[in-house]
């Protein structure tokens, strides 16, 4: 069965709503789960939505409490996201570091207790949108081991970065493991294998079954240096923002625990460097030689046709995830027919 964009937006604003989730945090969550469905990463769209419900229910997804500013520069903020949700915490901080980038030329928000946001690119396109370069990290629970190890100790830990410009979309969005953890716990859930060279069971040999991989490491993308680029992100996003790091960061995976991740939000604004409308030029015409071959695609690209092609055909549910679903829009009195439509 498939869902429409719209509908899936629905279903997820009226399940909140039911929840006492206010109105505008809904929506947040909303835009933020549809974005990475629109794009391909269905690991962290609706498939990752009935994690979001059980936090809820555990208590460690708040909401009402109050996002705090509790450190502020011209340039800086620190924020307590006071376990709100992840994506309003994160839009919070993306908009801070905007407002803050107007001013100064650069916005750097770092931010402690919140909870899992999605996909990390739907914060740097919100720089994007103001003619910004986005850049967002966070650590997440141990899931790779440190090279040589079989332990996890460090987290998917992702990076995106959003570059504007006048004639494309020029995006990435990557977890600095060789697989997110969201794409494993999407293979168990439809019964699928995941590629060889991703993953190492609790034993450390190589795996393809996604349950094993889960209770065992996900190795690091290009070996040593998505290592060490994890690395890097574990501590800018862990002790930096006051969040933490290593085996004490939980949450991320087991919404029945609370959230003690970080996230470090970035906004750089060109005009202070010079034209702005010069620099998206030039953004575009490197685009241009890069591309001159024919048939080479760019950082966002496959997103672009992604959003084209699921605008269009919707999203796809499993079997599993229409009956997680369904379970809870009947928790609430929803009717999740209705929403979708019968698709």
């Amino acid at each position: 069965m498939k869902i429409q964009i719209d509908a899936e937006k629905s279903l997820i604003i009226e399940i909140l709503k039911r929840m006492d989730v206010s109105e505008e945090d809904a929506k947040i969550v909303a835009d933020v789960t549809a974005d990475a469905d629109l794009k391909g990463f269905t690991s962290h769209g609706i498939g990752r939505f009935p994690q979001y419900i059980k936090g809820l229910k555990a208590g460690t997804i708040k909401t009402d409490t109050e996002i705090v500013v509790e450190r502020e520069t011209v340039s800086t903020a620190l924020i307590n996201g006071n376990h709100r949700f992840g994506h309003v915490v994160a839009s919070r901080g993306m908009e801070l570091a905007i407002e803050k980038a107007k001013e100064t030329g650069i916005g750097l928000v770092g931010i402690h207790d919140s909870n899992h946001f999605g996909a990390t690119g739907y914060y740097t396109d919100m720089a994007l949108m103001e003619d910004m370069i986005g850049v967002a990290i966070a650590n997440t629970e141990p899931a790779v081991a440190p090279l040589g190890g079989k332990e996890p100790i460090i987290g998917t830990n992702p990076i995106a970065i959003g570059m504007p410009s006048n004639k494309n979309y020029v995006s990435v969005d990557m977890a600095t493991s060789a697989s997110a953890r969201g794409k494993l716990i999407e293979a168990m859930r439809k019964g699928e294998r995941i590629p060889e060279n991703v993953a190492l069971d609790a034993d450390g040999n190589p795996t393809t079954d996604p349950e094993a991989a889960l209770k065992g490491s996900i190795l690091p993308f290009g070996a040593h240096k998505g290592y060490a680029l994890s690395f890097m992100i574990e501590l800018m996003a862990g002790p930096l923002v006051g969040a933490s790091f290593g085996k004490e960061v939980t949450g991320t995976a087991h919404p029945e625990e609370m959230c003690t991740k970080g996230d470090l939000i970035v906004a750089i604004d060109p005009s202070k460097f010079g034209d702005v409308e010069t620099f998206k030029t030039e953004v575009d015409d490197f685009i241009s030689e890069v591309k001159a071959p024919g048939n080479i695609f760019i950082p966002g690209d496959m997103e672009v046709r992604n959003v084209k092609r699921y605008k269009e055909e919707g999203v796809s549910l499993d079997d599993k995830l229409l009956s997680q679903l369904k379970e809870i829009a009947d928790e609430v009195s929803l009717d999740l027919e209705e929403i979708i439509g019968g698709q």
